[in-house]
């Protein structure tokens, strides 16, 4: 009778230990930020947006391009891109241990080099949990239409 109380016992201190190394993934936190990350990229906010990224981060653009985080802040930075609307819309948010997934479809309007652009695509967003905040380290965008 001892050597079960004492493994429930010790069991429960095993599950109290690992469940404050997770965090619970917020949903509206995660969407929150998704969208701030919109707004800061209309004001060409690059600081605002490297608080969201880890050194590592990566992304992939719909033409293939891949960037690591200093060049993807210097083209957030480009006064050439110059959208009036950025939009997400049927987010989705699947939920890992201190990560999650968002995905969804985004809508962007405005002008590059003086050329119009009207983009619908998809993205995918890997977010993780480190050191208290929700860092997203990886995008990848599919364009739907031009």
């Amino acid at each position: 009778m001892k050597a079960a109380l004492f493994f429930g016992v010790l069991l429960l201190a095993a599950l109290a230990v690992s469940s404050t190394k997770e965090v619970d993934v917020d949903r509206g936190k995660l969407i929150a930020l998704e969208n701030a990350w919109n707004q800061a990229q209309l004001h060409h906010d690059a600081n605002a947006v490297g608080q969201l990224l880890p050194e590592s981060f990566v992304y992939t653009d719909y033409n293939g391009t891949v960037m690591n985080k200093a060049k993807f802040l210097a083209d957030v930075k480009d006064e050439k891109y110059k959208a009036t609307s950025i939009t997400n819309e049927d987010l989705q948010v699947f939920p890992y241990q201190n990560a999650a997934i968002v995905i969804g479809t985004y809508h962007s309007k405005g002008s590059y080099a003086g050329k119009p652009f009207d983009h619908r695509g998809r993205f995918t967003d890997t977010w993780i949990y480190q050191n208290g905040q929700w860092l997203c380290v990886a995008t990848h965008t599919n364009l739907i239409t031009k």
